[in-house]
């Protein structure tokens, strides 16, 4: 498939590849097109699909079945550590 760009992307594009945004303006048409079409994807979702998980999160909130960020760090620095052994 070809594209024709208009001068400015060009330049744009040009301007990326060469400090080393992209190793191509191929590779930047194609990940700038791919992150575009996730973003059109999620603006098209309802996010219906979140509301268990939402519930779920609020439902342990009520219950006090939290912790803090700090003791979250914690919890996951000492599982990371456990496996790097």
């Amino acid at each position: 498939m070809n594209i024709d760009l208009n001068p400015e992307q060009e330049a744009w594009l040009r301007a990326r590849v060469a400090s080393g945004d992209f190793t191509s303006i191929d590779e930047a048409a194609r990940q700038l097109i791919d992150e575009r079409i996730v973003e059109r994807e999620l603006e098209e979702d309802d996010m219906a699909w979140a509301k268990p998980f939402v519930d779920e999160g609020l439902a342990a909130l009520e219950r006090g079945d939290v912790v803090s960020g700090e003791e979250y760090v914690r919890r996951m620095d000492g599982l990371l550590a456990s496996l790097r052994r």
